[in-house]
């Protein structure tokens, strides 16, 4: 029997105490939906709990007997988690903005709740805030789920924009150490990045960064191609461990001059994270994040599916995914994303590993993928709610409104439910040319049950129930 008071303190079995709400029994307006299971979130799991959903907002948190409400939804020994917080994706760096509608089915059908897209579009990136505008007014209409967006800046000229961006509720800034094209995704010199990190530092928000050092990397390219070496291996040889290391080093050195929040946008090394601790152990802002393939998949991988395994940065070794999670649980891992970054399928397709697309397709697989991977090595799925929602909403700045199972919070809510299931890239809701998937095949020991937005029914686990607009943009709130 619940006790029928309006707030009391649970004493948690991990990390720190929290207040919990529980609904009073005496209330005579009932709650417009209670959704129950077993809960997780950052700090706990708790058997037999429910979460009462008010309009949008998660208005009381409890366990035991289900308070009255307009339908209640039992989903028995399933856990419920905080609707993830994917730090980073492209949803139209192949297809301009129209990719927003399709990718962000993807996010819905994946448990994904906020989407932080990257700002290097197809035919322009986000470069003031007037191209922001036009593409917020694409979110508001064609959106599945809510979205967060980075913005970047010019190859040159384009400083004086920063202020505006920050102040229209950009979430973070996005620059680029290598450059794929000179107007979507530049490589920023470092006397115009030491000027923006200046300029971004007085904003107070984060700096991502895509660390690779471009000399290196096309000089070792170039030494491929001369040698007839196009296999697949060829993509991690040509972008070496030392190729990140090296980008690291020069932007944490301007992180501690400007005293900039810089982040690395994906770390495939242990050593990054160990560089962002030994900057904040000189005074700097720095931290990084981990893609999750760069959890679980290793250079024999890229070996078997070729183009559809290339990404940049590329995979590693097995040791280096090992490195990496010794990195993670020590907390020295910002965040867990999927650099979500689709292409047709004829993109990653040929003989010539250089000539693919560089991006993986991972909304749709990224709760069951990271759920998974908790399972398999005896880890709690409170590392879950913590560094694929809490951590990534936090950094972001739209924490306590996205993260976190919380009363005030929106109810965004992913049900998982435990199993032995194949992920079929077929099962993909992505558009035709992008059901594509580096994970065909590989058992999940968990599937998206159902998502909720704001308190809404988006996925049933069968098909997508949001229609396009339904998602929101959500602005930075906090620093």
């Amino acid at each position: 029997m619940v006790v029928p008071v309006a707030l009391r303190k649970v004493a948690l079995p991990d990390r720190q105490a929290c207040t919990w709400m529980e609904a009073d029994k005496t209330v005579s307006q009932p709650f417009d939906r209670v959704v129950a299971g077993t809960l997780v979130t950052s700090q706990s799991i708790i058997p037999n709990g429910y979460i009462a959903i008010r309009g949008d907002t998660i208005a009381a948190i409890g366990a035991g007997t289900r308070p009255p409400a307009g339908e209640i939804v039992d989903y028995g020994d399933n856990l419920i988690l905080p609707g993830l917080v994917d730090g980073h994706m492209h949803t139209s760096s192949s297809t301009g903005w129209p990719g927003i509608e399709s990718a962000t089915r993807c996010a819905a059908a994946g448990g994904v709740t906020t989407c932080c897209d990257m700002p290097y579009d197809v035919p322009k990136p986000v470069t003031d805030a007037a191209i922001l505008a036009e593409k917020i007014d694409w979110v508001e209409r064609t959106s599945h789920v809510d979205m967060a967006l980075y913005g970047t800046i010019s190859k040159s000229g384009g400083l004086d924009a920063i202020p505006g961006l920050a102040a229209a509720g950009i979430s973070a800034f996005k620059l680029s150490t290598y450059e794929y094209d000179a107007v979507r995704f530049p490589r920023i010199d470092h006397p115009t990045m030491l000027a923006a990190f200046h300029a971004i530092a007085k904003t107070g928000l984060p700096v991502a960064i895509h660390n690779e050092d471009q000399e290196l990397v096309e000089k070792l390219t170039e030494q491929a191609r001369a040698s007839g070496r196009t296999d697949p291996i060829m993509h991690c040889r040509t972008r070496p461990p030392l190729a990140e290391s090296m980008a690291d080093l020069e932007i944490f050195e301007m992180a501690l001059e400007t005293g900039a929040h810089v982040h690395i946008a994906h770390s495939s090394i242990a050593r990054g994270f160990e560089l962002a601790e030994a900057f904040r152990g000189m005074g700097a802002k720095t931290t990084g994040e981990a893609c999750i393939q760069y959890l679980c998949m290793t250079e024999d991988d890229i070996v078997r599916l070729k183009g559809f395994g290339k990404c940049n940065p590329p995979f590693r070794t097995a040791a280096e995914v090992e490195r990496m999670w010794v990195c993670l649980l020590a907390d020295k891992v910002a965040y867990v994303s999927t650099d979500h970054a689709p292409w047709p399928i004829q993109r990653k397709l040929g003989d010539d590993i250089f000539a693919c697309g560089a991006g993986l397709t991972g909304l749709q697989s990224f709760a069951p993928l990271m759920f998974t991977l908790l399972e398999e090595r005896g880890l709690s799925p409170t590392l879950m709610a913590t560094y694929c929602a809490e951590r990534s909403a936090k950094l972001h700045g739209l924490w306590p409104r996205k993260g976190e199972i919380r009363v005030g919070s929106d109810a965004d809510l992913v049900v998982m439910e435990r199993g032995d299931f194949v992920f079929d890239q077929d099962s993909i809701v992505d558009r035709p040319e992008m059901r594509w998937s580096a994970w065909h095949g590989r058992t999940m020991r968990a599937r998206v049950a159902a998502t909720y937005l704001r308190g809404g029914l988006i996925w049933d686990g069968k098909q997508v129930l949001a229609r396009p607009g339904d998602g929101r943009f959500v602005a930075r709130s906090a620093g």
